[in-house]
């Protein structure tokens, strides 16, 4: 039959729609049991364990400006600057790699283009 906004109506979508429903909804029940499973693993591993205070799990910077160990601080720019070059040197490399990669994809193109070109001309 047919909807009031001019849709036609199948009964045999709307079963295949629902069983599809009913299947993730039913999946996503056992992953969420799964999930408890893990979290309670998780909560059982860990009962022994000494909690740790949420400030040393968050680096925390002082806003007031004080340096407390300017060789630190140093070596931790130094380092990071160091890495930010490698990655910079890595992007290149990968810049690079693509455009091979691109200029090999169109010469497989053209090739693929004049070999059905040809075959079309034989026919």
């Amino acid at each position: 039959f047919k909807l009031p906004n001019g849709v036609t109506y199948h009964t045999g979508t709307y079963q295949d729609r629902l069983g599809k429903l009913q299947e993730h909804l039913r999946q996503l029940s056992i992953l969420f049991r799964k999930l408890r499973l893990v979290y309670d693993k998780c909560n059982e591993n860990c009962a022994g364990l000494d909690p740790v205070p949420i400030e040393q799990l968050i680096p925390y910077v002082e806003e007031d400006g004080s340096k407390h160990d300017d060789r630190g601080a140093a070596s931790q720019l130094r380092f990071a600057s160091e890495e930010r070059r490698e990655i910079m040197e890595v992007n290149k490399k990968l810049k690079q790699k693509n455009q091979q990669l691109k200029q090999i994809m169109d010469q497989l193109r053209n090739l693929i283009w004049d070999i059905n070109a040809m075959l079309a001309m034989r026919n």
